[in-house]
């Protein structure tokens, strides 16, 4: 099962509360409820619990990109690389949780202004494949299409090695 988390900094308070919790979801669920009781004065009822719910989240995954994932590599031209971000961003929303892609670095060529380069990992191909049937994709796609100079070119890579060095 994926570990859920909660964590204080993105609820608004008056206290500052820095805790974050991790978890199967339910045992986030009755840490978060005796947490949000004990320091944050909360009744430990079903609006509460629906609210701690509602705040479950994925917990991001290191970063890493080990044998066996999925890359894409984007090339693109744009002059409106902010909306091509606002877009992305929008559909990091509409996508939610259905949301396979783990992490995306946008990088802008010094060489070459208003040419970028994205990378996109996935856990796998298939996960890549899930996030790409997604009707929020789909439009996603549409739209970025709309702002880019040009076609974009993909590459599909199934990573081979990962090395992190320190």
């Amino acid at each position: 099962m994926t570990r859920m988390m909660i964590d204080c900094r993105e609820v608004p308070s008056d206290s500052g509360c820095t805790l974050t919790l991790t978890g199967e979801p339910d045992e986030v669920i009755r840490a978060a409820a005796a947490h949000a009781v004990d320091v944050h004065g909360h009744a430990d009822d079903e609006e509460l619990r629906a609210g701690l719910r509602a705040a479950l989240r994925d917990v991001p995954d290191d970063g890493l990109v080990a044998e066996g994932a999925f890359v894409q590599l984007i090339e693109f031209r744009t002059r409106r690389i902010q909306d091509f971000e606002a877009t992305e961003d929008g559909w990091a929303e509409a996508i939610g949780r259905d949301r396979t892609a783990r992490w995306a670095i946008t990088g802008a060529d010094r060489d070459h202004p208003g040419a970028y380069v994205q990378v996109v990992a996935f856990p796998d191909y298939a996960g890549a494949m899930a996030n790409s049937d997604h009707p929020a994709t789909a439009e996603f796609a549409e739209r970025l299409g709309k702002l880019c100079d040009g076609e974009p070119t993909f590459h599909n890579l199934d990573v081979h090695r990962a090395t992190v060095w320190s």
